[in-house]
Order: C-alpha cells, then structure tokens, then sequence
C-alpha cells in the first residue's frame, strides 16, 4: 500500500465509521493518533472494542455493525505477556475475518488508562481498559467500609482514573445524613474535587439516571467497581437498556453477596455512555507504589508541609500537623496502604531481613512475658 493509499484509507475511515466508533467510546485523543500509525498493517482489518472477556480466552466485540463472537491470535496474547500485559474488557482490537468467517484480533490499540491490581502471587492483573470515570459503589448497610473506600480510591489514582463515589441503597438507610456526614468527615478536602465526589442513589431507575446524568454523555465509559452484594448490578441495569444482568439477595449478618456477575462486560446506556460491570472485588491486592499511595492521600501531603519534621511518619512524634487535622480512621488507612505498598515493592533480600527483624521482635517479646511471669 502506497502513501496515497494509505491516506485515502484514513480519510475514508474517519468521515465513515469514526463517528459512530466514538458513540462506543473511540478516542480522538488516543486512538486515532495510533491508528494512523499502523498505516498498511491496518488494511482490511477493523475497530472493534472488547465487550466480554471470558477466562478461556473467547470473548466478544463490539463495532457500529454489531456485536460479534471472536478469539484473539496467540500472536497477540504472546506479544502482550512479554511486555507484562494482557487484555480486558474496554480494549480497542483491529480483528478480521478469516477464510472461514470467523473474527480474529490481531492487534490492540494502547489504552489510555489502565486499571489494575496484583494476584495473590504478586503478578499484574488487568481489570479494565479505557475509561473515563470510575463508579465506586458502596452500600448503606453492612457493606459500608470507609476503610475499603481508601483502598478503591488508590486503585483510581493509580490508574490516574477520575472517580465518584456513589453510596447505593438510599432507601434502605434510616439514617442517610449520618452516614453522609461520615463521609464527608473521613475524606474531607478531597470531597469536591475533579478526582472525587459523592452521590447517594436509592434503586429507582429513573432516579439513578437523573442523579448520574451528568457522567452519562455520548461515548464516555464507566466502569461499576465494589464489593459483592453493593448494588452493582442493580445499578447497571438501573442505566442500560436491553437483557439485565442478574442481581441476588445478601446475607443478612454482613450484606455480602454471592457474585451474581461473574464477567466483566461492557454494556451501553440509555444516556449515551457505556458502562463495564464488573465482579465484586473481595480480595483487592493494590499494584501501587508508595509514591502512588501518597498521592492518592493528598490531604495528608498537603497538611504535611506544616509538619515539625521533614521525615515526620504522622505516627507518634511531636510538632505533627496531619494526626490532628484528619480521622483516625483516615490516618489508618494511609499507614496500612503504605506499609502494603513499601513490601510489594522490596526484593527478595529486602523481604528476608524484615521477616528475620520480626522473628526476632516476636522472640523477644516471648521472652519478656515468660520473665514478667516468671
């Protein structure tokens, strides 16, 4: 393919189809500029965006003329896992038929925002690809954890991912401005930001759409992130049209669900946006360094300048301007993250020496109490 092809392909692709790609979601911005660097490795193939992702590797895409079944090539998948990563829902793929009519991805585009965590053995797990607002969901009953809310919120800066929270299950809360308050008190001067606010919705779909309006414009993505059982799903299908997911009771002791989605899926809404459910998150081990969780806790940055010490922890030490000033709820979370941060970020000899230090203030402590009991 020449230089003039190549530019009548360009052309011809952006005054048809880019319009409609943006509706699902394509970015100007991103996308494009990476399209057009693919030039003749994009002939005959096409855009379409990862809607489902199953673990054995099938999934669907979706493109302005429908929504089709497809695999990505081991090519693809190999390329990806060399540079540590992998695919999720929100993806945007060139795919293209082969001699059979079956759809094959070829190749991806970058995303523009990642979001990610750790497995249990350490290993970067991608979540969602591509998109514009995080939705962290929080039920007003037993599910409501201002600790949890810390560590969703240093997932979201990570990704450098705006994000809003919205506490669900309004109507069943007999004491709502209490639990605002909270709230409010534990975040604080993050509360009002272009990274943070907060809305409470009760279960009423026309409710929920008017309330959320504002983040619903043609071609922004929303990804639903929280727990099983805080009212995902009845929100998703409270904002799309079409088959709805599948929504379960809670326990009653602890309002924990029973993972009713099991898949990450990437829906439209009414409104215009698209809006990726996903699974509760139970066990969410954070991929952030300690720069990463600081910046996420920017309240406590902030107050630190008026800090005695330079090197001041917020623990103990005197002159301390931030213990005062934040809850203490909120100055335990930044500990805990921050220490989780500081060991997924040693080496090998790193984690040795502390475990020994331990093992050793653990024995000591052993003998203290054998001796004080004599």
């Amino acid at each position: 393919m020449n230089a003039s092809s190549i530019l009548e392909f360009n052309s011809d692709f952006e005054s048809q189809e880019l319009p409609a790609l943006q509706s699902l979601g394509f970015s100007l911005q991103h996308h494009l500029p990476a399209l057009r660097l693919l030039g003749p490795e994009a002939a005959g193939a096409a855009p379409w965006r990862l809607v489902e992702l199953q673990r054995d590797g099938h999934g669907r895409l979706q493109s302005p003329q429908g929504l089709r079944a497809a695999r990505a090539l081991p090519s693809l998948i190999q390329a990806l896992h060399a540079q540590g990563e992998s695919l999720a829902v929100g993806d945007w793929l060139l795919a293209r038929e082969n001699a059979q009519g079956e759809l094959w991805a070829e190749a991806r585009l970058p995303p523009f925002h990642a979001l990610s965590r750790r497995d249990p053995q350490g290993r970067r797990q991608a979540l969602v690809h591509n998109v514009d607002l995080a939705l962290l969901v929080m039920g007003l009953d037993h599910d409501f954890k201002l600790a949890r809310l810390d560590r969703y919120l240093v997932l979201t800066r990570a990704a450098e991912l705006p994000a809003l929270l919205v506490l669900s299950k309004a109507d069943l809360c007999s004491d709502l401005e209490a639990k605002l308050a909270q709230v409010r008190a534990h975040l604080g001067r993050q509360l009002g930001t272009a990274v943070l606010d907060v809305l409470a919705l009760d279960g009423q779909p026309d409710s929920c759409r008017a309330a959320l309006q504002p983040w619903l414009g043609r071609g922004q993505t929303l990804v639903l992130l929280g727990s099983s059982g805080a009212g995902k799903s009845t929100l998703s299908n409270a904002l799309c049209e079409g088959a709805h997911q599948a929504v379960g009771a809670v326990r009653l002791d602890d309002s924990r669900g029973r993972h009713t989605t099991t898949t990450r899926s990437l829906r439209p809404c009414v409104a215009g946006a698209c809006i990726i459910d996903t699974p509760g998150l139970r066990g969410l081990q954070l991929d952030a360094d300690v720069a990463t969780v600081r910046a996420a806790f920017d309240d406590v940055s902030e107050l630190a300048q008026g800090c005695r010490f330079r090197n001041c922890s917020h623990s103990g030490e005197p002159g301390c301007a931030v213990r005062d000033q934040l809850s203490a709820g909120r100055m335990k979370s930044f500990h805990k993250l921050q220490r989780e941060a500081e060991r997924e970020n040693q080496g090998p000899l790193e984690r040795r020496q502390q475990l020994s230090q331990w093992k050793a203030m653990v024995s000591s402590s052993r003998a203290a109490t054998k001796l004080k009991r004599g």
